[in-house]
């Protein structure tokens, strides 16, 4: 069971729009209640929607077989019999995957922040400039729901005019790559202690 690179790819791109809009639509409304009400409430009435729905779902069925003098058995029995024990071999290896992540995250940072590359340390000091503004427009949930929205629009836009948006990508990445470089062979700094290493 789980969610496979496929499903999700096919959930972004709208494949199914059926499912696409019904995950997309929930998904929002949980998140922009979110916005409004605590987690703990949000949560409790998801869950007693769910569990009142589930209760007058069985009664209906009960009803109706009742009615009808049917043997169908109970309405989630197939829910029911489903084995949704966590694979203890698919839970190590997220976790081991989750551990090298984390490794690999906290080694760039230390590279960062000590300051090995002048020029990364620069452009990760802008990058964190940039979220002292971005942090005074929008809170952690706001960025969380636009973030969510771009998840379900941008990679159908990008499909859509693929062509013309790696073009531009191409223009942009090789403006950056020439202002980096030029950067990189203006400032003296780390080209010392490389001499000195050789």
């Amino acid at each position: 069971m789980g969610l496979k690179r496929e499903d999700l790819e096919s959930l972004v791109y709208w494949r199914d729009p059926k499912i696409s809009g019904a995950v997309f639509g929930v998904s929002l409304a949980v998140l922009i209640s979110l916005a409004y009400y605590s987690l703990i409430s949000v949560v409790a009435n998801l869950a007693l929607l769910v569990l009142v729905g589930a209760i007058g779902f069985r009664i209906y069925k009960s009803i109706l077989q009742a009615v009808q003098k049917t043997n169908e058995g109970h309405p989630f029995k197939e829910y029911l019999e489903l084995d949704i024990s966590l694979p203890a071999d698919k839970v190590k290896a997220a976790t081991e995957a989750a551990i090298s992540h984390a490794d690999a995250t906290l080694l760039e940072l230390r590279r960062i922040f000590l300051v090995e590359d002048f020029v990364d340390s620069i452009k990760f000091v802008i990058i964190l400039w940039t979220f002292t503004y971005v942090g005074s427009w929008f809170n952690g949930l706001t960025l969380v729901i636009i973030g969510f929205v771009a998840l379900f629009t941008l990679p159908k836009v990008y499909e859509n005019n693929k062509a013309t948006i790696d073009a531009n990508l191409e223009v942009v990445q090789g403006k950056i790559a020439e202002i980096t470089s030029k950067v990189k062979a203006a400032i003296p700094i780390g080209k010392k202690e490389e001499k000195k290493e050789q």
